[in-house]
Parts: C-alpha cells; sequence; structure tokens
C-alpha cells in the first residue's frame, strides 16, 4: 500500500480488498461470508427501497505505536444499531456476529490500515437492511448485514470547528 499518502488521504471511500456479509433468512442469521465485490444484488421490491428499512455505522480502528490495531467502541455502535433496528422492525445484529463480522473485514483488509502518526484510520461501516420483499407496509422477512471498511483521512481537515448557535425558547 505504499502509493497512499496517508497524511494526505480524504475522508472518502478507497476499494479494498474485501467485505463481509451475513443474511437473515427462515428466522436465522448465516454465517458470515467474504465477498469481493463492491455491489450487492438486491430486489426491486424490496423494503430497504420502498420503506427506508435501513440502519448503518461508522466505526474506526487505528494503528497502534505498538503495531496492535485497535477497535475504538464497537460496542456502543452495535448497541445503537440494535436501537435503530428495533424502532424500524428489522432483525437486530447479534452481538457476537456483529464483532465477528467487524473482525474479519478488519482482518481482511489490515493493509488499509493506516500507519500509527499519520493522522488516518479504518473507517468501518456496518450496515444492515430489509432485502426482503413486501409490497405492503410491513417489515421484511429477510435482512442483509454487511461491513465494509476503507482508509480514511480526518473528517474535518482542518480540524474540529463548532459552529456558535444560540437556542431561544420562545
Amino acid at each position: 500500500m505504499s502509493d497512499f499518502n496517508w497524511s494526505e488521504l480524504p475522508f472518502g471511500y478507497h476499494k479494498t480488498n474485501a467485505n463481509v456479509r451475513a443474511y437473515f433468512k427462515n428466522g436465522e442469521w448465516s454465517k458470515p461470508e467474504v465477498s469481493e465485490s463492491e455491489y450487492i444484488n438486491i430486489h426491486m421490491a424490496s423494503t430497504a427501497l420502498h420503506y427506508g428499512q435501513e440502519a448503518f455505522e461508522g466505526m474506526k480502528a487505528y494503528m497502534g505505536k505498538d503495531g496492535k490495531i485497535r477497535l475504538f467502541r464497537w460496542e456502543e455502535n452495535w448497541k445503537r444499531m440494535q436501537n435503530s433496528a428495533k424502532g424500524i422492525y428489522m432483525q437486530p445484529v447479534p452481538k457476537v456476529l456483529f464483532k465477528e463480522m467487524i473482525v474479519k473485514a478488519i482482518k481482511q483488509n489490515k493493509e488499509f490500515i493506516p500507519p500509527h502518526g499519520t493522522g488516518a484510520a479504518l473507517y468501518i461501516r456496518p450496515f444492515l437492511f430489509g432485502s426482503g420483499v413486501k409490497l405492503g407496509v410491513s417489515p421484511a422477512d429477510e435482512y442483509m448485514f454487511v461491513v465494509y471498511v476503507t482508509p480514511v483521512g480526518p473528517y474535518f481537515k482542518e480540524g474540529f470547528n463548532p459552529v456558535k448557535i444560540a437556542i431561544v425558547r420562545d
């Protein structure tokens, strides 16, 4: 990965080796599978497309000075995704499956973790959507959970610059 200028990396998508996918069908989650494809086949009548049955999270992994990979607050991301899934009547992803897929995605793409001290990180995007077919307004019977990763620079290139606001309560 010597062709990356890690210190100048923008916050954007860069193709990596693989992503990890699991499917909820017939009342149970499948085992995770690794895919090199950046594309997903989805039925035109899926609940994700017509009723917005989708949730995503975003977290980062960093390379430490000691060469160990550090994953930032994955459990908090899992909890938020659980709440989102329940709120829009999707099948929640079990905690063990969530972590397994994140770890597998990181391992499949280890060479894309920016070196320590560059200001860059490996962005992790887990997302869940209703892949099942429904014409009427009701939750899907099938779901797909995907985790992909991409190296990114800082979200705010110039640093975090809060906006001053006033709250008026009348």
